[in-house]
């Protein structure tokens, strides 16, 4: 009898453990498992006040769920001071070792003695990410990172995810491997997906990860082709495309004004009449109808950190 109870109760315990882990990503996070479950996701805030206003806007008044703010940027406090007042809003940090602009450049957060690798001969941070691969330090990168992420601690952000601009730390192990060591340190996600992993990088994600990761099924970013076709055509091409799993739509709102114009002069793609059509498609009526027209979830960054990394 004794025996028998004994195999009751390893059944018992050992099944329902099971049946969570075979669950779908969408069950997990509350949500039927066949669900399109879409974050559409502001990147740059930070960098600007023009992107600062037009991704505040469009969280509040559009599509947008989530966005991520470049902590060495000279805008950061003034998102600073809407994160602290809204405490519940979706922002993560789009960690930053690239400063890709012609004339509107930054450093790092760091002392510059600290993180020599990490800049030019202006100190300033490279703008491109071939240049930061092959003379940025695995050392002073962490540190820089750190120390980013503690000056967005400071200043009252609660980040609910990381990720990298221009994928800075995609494209080297050593980089990723940090970032992903961050993630886990800090408890909050970090945006991977395989098969940009793969194909953008030629990295095999799962020699990195655990099964304690969040990984993003599919992840939508418009390119300069998309941009000439027209943004409404892209992205309602993806919207009524969706396939069921976690997706995210990267996208970078700003207006088109002066300031957005000067930040971005001389450089024909993401400049300032690109991020307005990014505006305009999140916070239009169009955008609206097609999420509930296509049964698509707007999910946050918030939401998968608090119900899957710290529950």
């Amino acid at each position: 009898m004794r025996k028998l109870l004994t195999v009751f109760s390893f059944i018992f315990f050992f099944v329902p453990i099971c049946f969570s882990q075979n669950k779908t990503l969408q069950e997990r996070l509350g949500y039927p498992k066949d669900s399109k479950l879409l974050i559409i996701h502001a990147d740059d805030i930070g960098v600007s006040q023009s992107e600062n206003a037009a991704s505040i806007s469009a969280m509040e008044k559009g599509s947008v769920t989530s966005g991520s703010i470049m902590v060495p940027c000279p805008w950061v406090g003034d998102i600073a001071a809407y994160s602290r007042t809204h405490p519940k809003s979706d922002l993560g940090l789009h960690l930053t070792l690239t400063s890709e602009w012609k004339y509107y450049r930054w450093g790092t957060v760091s002392p510059l003695s600290q993180t020599s690798s990490l800049v030019n001969k202006n100190g300033f941070l490279y703008n491109d990410t071939d240049s930061l691969y092959m003379k940025g330090n695995a050392q002073e990168v962490e540190k820089e990172i750190r120390a980013q992420i503690e000056k967005a601690r400071q200043f009252g952000i609660d980040p609910t995810h990381f990720d990298a601009h221009m994928g800075c730390m995609f494209g080297s192990p050593e980089y990723l491997s940090i970032l992903i060591k961050l993630g886990r340190e800090y408890k909050v996600p970090v945006l991977l997906n395989k098969v940009a992993f793969k194909f953008l990088y030629n990295i095999d994600l799962d020699k990195f990860i655990s099964d304690k990761e969040v990984v993003v099924d599919n992840v939508f970013m418009a390119q300069p082709s998309d941009f000439k076709n027209g943004m409404v055509k892209y992205y309602t091409g993806i919207l009524n495309n969706l396939k069921p799993g976690l997706n995210c739509i990267l996208l970078h709102a700003a207006f088109d004004n002066p300031e957005m114009q000067a930040v971005t002069i001389d450089h024909p793609d993401y400049g300032a009449a690109w991020r307005q059509q990014d505006y305009n498609f999140f916070t239009s009526e169009e955008c609206r109808k097609l999420l509930k027209q296509n049964n698509i979830i707007p999910v946050t960054w918030r939401e998968i950190r608090d119900k899957l990394i710290r529950n």
